[in-house]
């Protein structure tokens, strides 16, 4: 038999392996060193829609069933952490932005902490108060983009026009007066803020948070508790708390299969102490608890946000850091946040000068995608996009 041979950046059409043939190229090295008789080999995306972005998963199929998955990363690689060395502080945070760009400001966030610690500034409770609120605001917004994908994903179309088209505008619409964009936001800054509210943006805010109490409930009737949704999702992509510690997960995902913690909650940073919320916990880890999860969270965000509006201090929204020429002393600092996908980190080395030494980034999304090859395994095609929209990654921090 021939041998087949299939290049590593090659997204070729469906191939039927000969029986025994033996596939080589670096991404299949250990995976798939044998193909079966009755076995295909199937490329999903790089173009798929229902990949979320440029990902490749390279599926063996026995029939409809998957027998095994391999991720294919690095199609939007930009390098994110090897441009660092080359920009100045502050002109890292606008590339921060570009990471998980659904949640760009907890890209600025982690990365100014990290700046912070090496600087040992103090941030003017104000400016605390404006970086939660932006915070949790854009969690919403990031699980309204969720929400609505992953019925799509699914099938239902109605739920991603009110979520996507209604909800989360109003929300950017909030952004875009207080930082002036309406995705990557460069908002959050070393030391504190780029800006204080606008007049009457706090009353806005409140606004909006008396507006969307209600709607959740008209989520839960279009998409939650929708028989044929809840049949597509439950006991689907079934994740134990074992495996999910084992792989790194975080975040939703690591919550929805039962495991009980929040950076938020448990290791606090900023002022996340002064609130109080729930953490919702799953207890299958199949794709109706990581959806259901995400779901519930918007409504604890909300709460946040309705506490610091009524709680928030007068003040500056600046710490006294340089105007000019920050050059943070040599050392090196790791923070890490709860991102609206996981625990998202920053280690951050700096030789002294205006620009870091060396940085590394822990994306929740790159660590989350492990799992896929874990959980694949014996479902069919159609439940393989359902189980990928629920871990809900985003491939510019898959793949920097």
């Amino acid at each position: 038999m021939d041998e087949l041979k299939i290049p590593s950046h090659a997204a070729p059409s469906p191939v039927i392996a000969p029986a025994g043939s033996a596939v080589d190229g670096p991404v299949f090295d250990t995976k798939f060193e044998r193909i079966g008789p009755n076995e295909m080999l199937l490329n999903l995306g790089p173009q798929h829609p229902s990949t979320h972005g440029v990902l490749r998963v390279v599926l063996t199929l026995d029939g409809e069933v998957v027998t095994g998955a391999a991720p294919d990363v690095g199609y939007l690689h930009r390098g994110v952490e090897k441009l660092s060395e080359h920009r100045t502080y502050p002109q890292m945070i606008v590339l921060t932005d570009r990471l998980d760009y659904l949640t760009a400001m907890a890209n600025n966030w982690v990365f100014c902490l990290a700046a912070e610690k090496l600087l040992k500034v103090e941030i003017p409770p104000r400016a605390e108060y404006l970086r939660v609120i932006a915070g949790e605001l854009n969690r919403i917004a990031s699980h309204l983009v969720f929400f609505g994908t992953f019925g799509i994903d699914i099938g239902a179309y109605t739920p991603f026009l009110y979520a996507f088209g209604r909800e989360r505008e109003k929300i950017l619409d909030l952004f875009e007066e207080i930082c002036g964009a309406r995705i990557t936001y460069n908002y959050i800054r070393i030391g504190g803020v780029m800006a204080d509210a606008p007049a009457g943006w706090i009353d806005r805010c409140r606004e909006f948070v008396h507006y969307m109490k209600p709607i959740f409930k008209e989520y839960d009737d279009l998409l939650t508790y929708n028989p044929i949704f809840m049949d597509r999702t439950k006991g689907v992509g079934a994740l134990s708390k074992e495996k999910a510690i084992s792989y790194g997960v975080s975040g939703p995902n690591l919550r929805a299969s039962g495991f009980d913690y929040d950076l938020r909650r448990d290791a606090p940073y900023s002022v996340y102490k002064d609130f109080t919320f729930k953490v919702p916990l799953g207890q299958n880890g199949d794709c109706f608890d990581r959806f259901l999860v995400r779901r519930l969270e918007m409504e604890e965000s909300l709460r946040i946000v309705e506490q610091a509006l009524e709680k928030i201090p007068a003040g500056e929204t600046m710490g006294k850091v340089p105007k000019a020429n920050l050059r943070p002393p040599a050392g090196e600092a790791y923070a890490q946040i709860e991102s609206s996908r996981g625990w998202q980190g920053i280690y951050l080395i700096s030789n002294g000068t205006d620009k870091p030494y060396r940085l590394h980034i822990r994306p929740p999304s790159f660590i989350n995608l492990q799992i896929l090859q874990e959980i694949l395994n014996g479902y069919k095609v159609a439940d393989m996009i359902a189980i990928l929209g629920s871990i809900d990654i985003v491939l510019g921090e898959v793949d920097r």
